[in-house]
């Protein structure tokens, strides 16, 4: 694995509620990015003191990492450590290096390569989600739907499971892209189909719990746990939208199909006070549920299926949960395609396809239109939050923009570019790894290079 350090001058300088998310604890520091989407899996990084505002030529860059393989994942950071995924023309391997300098600390394949039959390889092939790491693991799933446990001092495989043999899975039409949930002793997957969502014992991947009367493709989207009353939830989202499920039982506790379409349903729902907000493109838009706690038993709130809550209208399955559409909303508004939204002080943030494709500012308990500002032509962006500011990042260019968020408009604090993009053949794929921070550095990836920026106060 070849690096690129910056200078060591230049380093020395560099180095002077009644619903709520709930989240299995993880074995990392204050300033760790150890899943998908940060801490809480809400595109928020730790608390941390990082520069309000970057020179006009950017942050500096403390190193540089290449040959990581071709994919889409992005990175995981705990004590002092990256992980991500990545592969070549014969495997797909789980990475670890060491986060203050970049240099390899192990490598361990996980599963064969993919391929074109596998499924769709015309916007890129190799893996899609991001290592979870708990405790002395990591978890990681393949674009093929190889889940595996890895010992996270060594990368030694502790065991590995096919969710699409095991389970009768199917590979969506462009990979798995699932990062995977860890709660407590389980380990959340959607291998889809009949066996929609599944939670397997962390110690040796056997089953231990299985969603109900679903049966629906495995999309695109990392689930979450929230909770209401007594009653505790995984949710995720697929083609017939929104679905719950009860974390004891399996059972539907409710769905909502607003936000389902039959193309790619990706984004993360965010959750917060008693209020569930998801969004997704291909017309589809956004919505905002009320989730209140029923008083229903568990076992007799009517039957449920998948896919039962229309456009517009929340449906209440077997769990205590009364579901109200706030609204929902199509046309000129949020439609996040794959970079994610994130709320901060009542706004959601993110790009939307609307309009051409613009960052978007949105009140959440109205779904009113704050600002839009459009950064290029016909790309997407991803986006995350940390102490203050937002970072937007522009697919098409590898441009990123660290933006002041506030109801009035876009304001703008710094913003860099990628020195180089990779070399490896993306077809008709972008520059699509969400940026994370941690430990005071902003790190980006596009396939198989990776940018670590020095962004300490």
């Amino acid at each position: 694995m070849k690096l690129r350090h910056a200078p060591l001058s230049l380093l020395v300088c560099l180095l002077g509620l009644s619903v709520h998310l709930g989240l299995s604890p993880c074995s990392a520091g204050d300033t760790d990015w150890p899943q998908w989407r940060g801490p809480n899996r809400d595109g928020h990084a730790a608390k941390q003191d990082l520069m309000k505002s970057w020179p006009a030529e950017g942050p500096e860059i403390k190193w540089q990492a290449e040959n990581l393989g071709r994919g889409y994942s992005t990175a995981a950071v705990v004590d002092g450590r990256l992980y991500t995924l990545g592969a070549d023309a014969t495997d797909c391997f789980a990475i670890c290096l060491d986060a203050a300098t970049g240099e390899s600390v192990w490598k361990t394949n996980v599963s064969r390569a993919s391929n074109g039959d596998d499924y769709n390889h015309g916007w890129g092939g190799g893996p899609r989600s991001t290592p979870t790491i708990d405790g002395d693991q990591v978890f990681v799933l393949s674009d093929i739907g190889t889940l595996a446990s890895l010992e996270r001092t060594t990368g030694k495989v502790q065991w590995q499971v096919d969710i699409v043999q095991s389970f009768g899975g199917k590979i969506p039409m462009w990979g798995y892209s699932e990062s995977l949930l860890v709660d407590g002793d389980r380990v959340v997957v959607t291998p889809g189909e009949s066996n929609f969502m599944v939670a397997l014992d962390r110690k040796d991947g056997s089953k231990v719990w299985q969603s109900k009367g679903s049966d629906a493709p495995a999309h695109y989207v990392s689930p979450i746990k929230g909770s209401v009353g007594e009653t505790s939830f995984y949710v995720t989202a697929s083609k017939p939208g929104l679905l719950a499920f009860d974390c004891k039982s399996g059972d539907l506790v409710f769905s909502d199909g607003s936000t389902g379409n039959g193309v790619a349903v990706i984004p993360t729902p965010i959750i917060s006070g008693n209020s569930l907000y998801h969004t997704s493109d291909y017309g589809s838009g956004n919505t905002l549920l009320s989730l209140t706690h029923s008083g229903k038993s568990q076992s007799g709130a009517g039957e449920g299926g998948a896919g039962e809550g229309s456009a517009g209208q929340g449906s209440a399955g077997q769990g205590g949960v009364d579901v109200t559409t706030v609204y929902h909303l199509s046309g000129k508004t949020m439609q996040n395609h794959h970079g994610g939204v994130v709320l901060v002080d009542g706004v959601i943030y993110g790009f939307t396809k609307a309009n051409g494709g613009v960052w978007m500012a949105q009140d959440l308990a109205t779904g009113e239109t704050l600002w839009e500002e459009k950064t290029g032509r016909d790309g997407s962006g991803s986006i995350a939050y940390a102490d203050g500011r937002l970072y937007c990042y522009y697919d098409k260019d590898g441009s990123l923009f660290l933006v002041d968020p506030n109801r009035k408009g876009w304001t703008l604090a710094g913003q860099l570019k990628l020195p180089q993009q990779t070399n490896l053949p993306r077809d008709k794929g972008a520059i699509w790894a969400h940026p994370i921070i941690a430990d005071g550095m902003l790190i980006i990836r596009d396939q198989d290079l990776m940018f670590a920026y020095n962004i300490a106060e």
